[in-house]
């Protein structure tokens, strides 16, 4: 059956703003947008419905989360400053503390954390997928879930290490649908070493992986890789690990390993240099801007200009909310752009840029830009309407820097993905929230 969603503003991305605009959706797709008398005029069956003050845009994608960590919701943040130590930790807890009930609970609180916060679609990587893939699919999320790989820096682990990653991976792809995909995460250029890059990558390019992973995050993972000595360096020798691949950058690293070219996501990308940038570039790989939690650890800002002027496909994500703590699209953007104005190479990204980082530039980071991202013709209907009755964000003078610099997640009153409505006027409408809040008090 078609319907007319319609409100104040509709922000289609691709095009200005439509005051008082309308979308036409029918089994799961855009039919039409426009002006709410013009799509009237041509589907006159069609029922309306109407959100009144309110702004419809295309559903937020996240495209760097570890859903399965929501369960670590403020548990290492005395740790902040300590990156290697805040590592460990982490590690030592979740091996420790929590069940794996207890994750599989908490990657649910996330995945219902993010349809609140308007978020239709995540890039997730989970240390065990099937968490976040089931979660995913429970609520009515799109996304890739990426399997990740398990501490495997040592060239003597990278046989078994391959064959655990693969069979982890057949086991998630079978339960794939068509809102919920699978992919793989090497971890990190620190954690698994070039023999194991390498297969993956050649796993990967053989049948249209996706793939992802950690790059340049900290200085400790820079000074690893170019001298071979540091925090990761005293690591390895505790727990009798050789390593031998010093003298690249992270970047050299992975593009010597073939895993650059596969069109990877890369999450951080801090510490990159120019050249590094030129590679990114080059093999055609994403990158997932994280600023709130490259700042919570004092790890930088990322060079945003940079990747603007290398073309490079760029996204934004959240991280995991044990170093983010929340899973709000709206104040990363505004990190994102507000960082991104100073420093020796400011860069005015102006409101609809901001709008577009969160949403088509995270579908084409993620590889879904045909599918999602935008409100046109033929894409799939992953749509939320933003309310803009707050007298915080009155009065409204440009819709778009009103929702940029104005509104945050608390402002969605409805997410739909796929046609279908997942939250709207304050409730989860797919699985019962209160229930899961319990698991995880």
């Amino acid at each position: 059956m078609k319907k007319i969603l319609t409100a104040r503003y509709v922000l289609p991305v691709t095009a200005p703003p439509i005051e008082r605009g309308a979308i036409v959706v029918e089994y799961g797709k855009i039919l039409s947008v426009g002006t709410l008398d013009e799509v009237r005029g041509v589907f006159k069956e069609a029922e309306v419905d109407d959100l009144g003050d309110a702004a419809l845009m295309p559903g937020l994608v996240n495209c760097h989360s570890h859903l399965e960590l929501t369960v670590m919701r403020g548990l290492l943040d005395s740790h902040d400053d300590d990156f290697g130590t805040w590592l460990t930790t982490l590690a030592k807890a979740r091996a420790e503390r929590f069940s794996e009930t207890d994750i599989s609970n908490a990657a649910l609180a996330g995945a219902i954390e993010g349809a609140r916060a308007g978020v239709t679609c995540f890039g997730d990587i989970g240390r065990i997928g099937s968490h976040g893939h089931s979660s995913l699919k429970r609520v009515g999320l799109r996304g890739i879930v990426y399997q990740e790989t398990e501490f495997a820096p040592d060239d003597r682990q990278a046989g078994e290490a391959f064959q655990k990653l693969t069979a982890s991976f057949e086991i998630l792809r079978k339960s794939d649908t068509a809102l919920v995909r699978s992919g793989l995460s090497p971890h990190s250029p620190y954690t698994v070493s070039e023999p194991l890059c390498r297969q993956i990558a050649e796993f990967s390019v053989a049948d249209s992986i996706p793939v992802t992973i950690h790059l340049s995050e900290s200085n400790h993972e820079e000074e690893l890789l170019l001298t071979g000595r540091g925090f990761f360096s005293d690591v390895f020798s505790k727990h009798g690990v050789e390593w031998t691949h010093k003298g690249r950058s992270a970047t050299h690293f992975l593009n010597d390993t073939g895993l650059l070219r596969t069109g990877t996501l890369l999450a951080h990308c801090v510490k990159v240099s120019d050249a590094d940038l030129k590679m990114i570039s080059d093999s055609g790989a994403s990158i997932a801007h994280c600023p709130k939690s490259n700042a919570k650890f004092g790890h930088g800002v990322a060079p945003l200009a940079k990747f603007t002027s290398h073309s490079i496909k760029t996204g934004v994500g959240s991280d995991s909310v044990a170093s983010n703590n929340t899973v709000d699209l709206f104040e990363e953007v505004r990190f994102a752009l507000l960082f991104a104005r100073t420093g020796d190479m400011p860069l005015f990204i102006d409101a609809l840029g901001a709008i577009r980082l969160m949403t088509l530039g995270g579908a084409e980071a993620l590889g879904l830009e045909s599918e999602i991202g935008s409100l046109e013709l033929g894409k799939r209907a992953d749509i939320i309407a933003v309310s803009l009755s707050a007298v915080s964000q009155r009065p409204i003078n440009d819709v778009e820097s009103s929702i940029v610099f104005s509104s945050g997640a608390r402002d969605v009153i409805l997410t739909m993905v796929d046609g279908e409505e997942i939250y709207r006027g304050g409730r989860i409408l797919t699985v019962d929230e209160s229930e899961i809040l319990k698991s995880i008090n």
